[in-house]
């Protein structure tokens, strides 16, 4: 199977770059690589790479070790996300996208990783705005804004993942095996999803049944989720499922949105009968998400503001607990930690969470022409969870340096996050983390 998906993604480069490209010029200025398939261009191909690299000092978590080692701390260097991506249309009314590329390769990472597609999907355009519809391995999903975030666009050092509810248990990285309608009629932008989960029994650890919530081993029933949201002021593009999280003051959005996602029966514990006896509880997965967006220009030097705030509710059962530590630069487990080892904190969990990011784009003139432009965000997550008795909150503040916007940019983010006891599931500690992120978008 992995040389099926070498010699594929092989073919799809050669195809994008063995010809001669035309570079067409976009509002913002810049070049994109665009080969025209019809002579006035409305059939297209194109593609785009991105690049996420991060340098990163990290004060690890209680009982933290790197290959049986204990490690009170770690300063590492990796590549958080690679991807190119290929799309275009192919007719006045079919349009198809793939991404391919890694995730999370870091120094304690297995070598050589493979290349994987994160995204193949074919559209057919009913009409131009109101209803569209595809499927594929792909990102349209349902329940909040930042469920699909554009990752070159995210405010801070990374996206709100908790929005990613079932990242790498019965999905890819959040893509998922679906099939989706989209649209806009009026003010309102709408895509409804239904997915074949994938198996958890692939996410490559058998977990033995518990009392407390976890996802099932039986067969799968299917997904369902939406998003709704109401765009007041101008409109965002739903020509891809990924959502923008900072325009940089080039548009001036609000909007609300609301969203859910469910799957019957996919979770299961264990639970004393009247006899005395063990028997499987079975429950529904049940998430449900409103939130507002705004991002507008302020004055006439170039400032904008950018902000974000959500409600959420996640249902996954009777004390459900999940670890997550993005690009972990230590051994995940550990017997000190309730969150687990290195980075990793309780990120998913029954319960309730309240999540907002504050970004400030400084005037254009304060580093001088030519000199780029800085940005200052904040981020704030608050989740109370069934399985804790603390809440789970974790700050990040930091800066971006944009040398050409979204193309090329430096992300300085200072982290603060909670390490629970094993025992009493409370705060024992908080640790913190830096993190450098040189990022470029073509």
């Amino acid at each position: 199977m992995q040389r099926i998906i070498y010699w594929v993604q092989t073919l799809l480069i050669v195809c994008a770059f063995s010809v001669t490209p035309t570079y067409a010029q976009t509002k913002g200025g810049n070049k994109e690589l665009k080969m025209n398939l019809n002579e006035d261009g409305s059939h297209y191909l194109k593609a785009t790479v991105t690049a996420q690299i991060w340098a990163r000092y990290n004060q690890s978590n209680t009982g933290t070790t790197v290959f049986g080692y204990n490690k009170p701390e770690t300063f590492d260097i990796g590549l958080r996300r690679v991807r190119t991506q290929l799309y275009g249309k192919i007719t006045d009314k079919v349009f198809f996208y793939s991404q391919f590329g890694i995730n999370n390769f870091t120094y304690n990472s297995a070598r050589k990783p493979s290349l994987f597609f994160h995204d193949v999907m074919l559209e057919y355009q009913f009409t131009p705005r109101a209803f569209q519809a595809g499927m594929g391995l792909t990102a349209w999903t349902g329940f909040s804004r930042f469920s699909s975030p554009a990752i070159a666009s995210i405010l801070g050092y990374d996206a709100p993942l908790y929005q990613q509810t079932t990242n790498d248990v019965n999905d890819q990285f959040l893509r998922k095996l679906s099939i989706y309608a989209k649209g806009k009629i009026s003010k309102l932008d709408y895509r409804v999803v239904l997915t074949t989960p994938m198996a958890v029994q692939n996410t490559g650890s058998v977990k033995p049944l518990n009392a407390n919530s976890d996802f099932s081993y039986r067969p799968a029933k299917l997904q369902s989720s939406a998003y709704f949201m109401w765009q007041f002021l101008d409109e965002e593009s739903n020509m891809m499922p990924y959502m923008t999280a900072n325009y940089l003051g080039k548009k001036r959005v609000f909007n609300i949105g609301a969203g859910y996602q469910i799957q019957p029966k996919a979770m299961w514990h264990l639970a004393d009968s009247t006899n005395g006896t063990a028997t499987i509880v079975e429950e529904d997965m049940l998430n449900y998400n409103v939130d507002v967006y705004y991002d507008a220009p302020v004055g006439s030097k170039g400032s904008a503001i950018s902000a974000y705030a959500a409600y959420t509710h996640l249902g996954f059962g009777s004390n459900y607990l999940r670890n997550l530590g993005p690009m972990n630069p230590a051994d995940a487990a550990s017997k000190t930690s309730l969150g687990g080892g290195g980075n990793s904190v309780p990120l998913y969990g029954t319960g309730n969470v309240m999540f907002a990011q504050f970004g400030y784009l400084l005037p254009k003139e304060l580093l001088g022409k030519d000199n780029g432009q800085l940005q200052a965000y904040l981020m704030f997550m608050h989740g109370s969870y069934e399985r804790l008795n603390s809440p789970m909150q974790v700050v990040d503040a930091g800066f971006n340096y944009f040398l050409d916007g979204h193309r090329a940019k430096l992300t300085l983010d200072f982290q603060n996050r909670p390490v629970f006891g094993v025992s009493d599931a409370k705060v024992s500690s908080r640790k913190n983390a830096v993190i450098l992120q040189f990022q470029i978008a073509i």
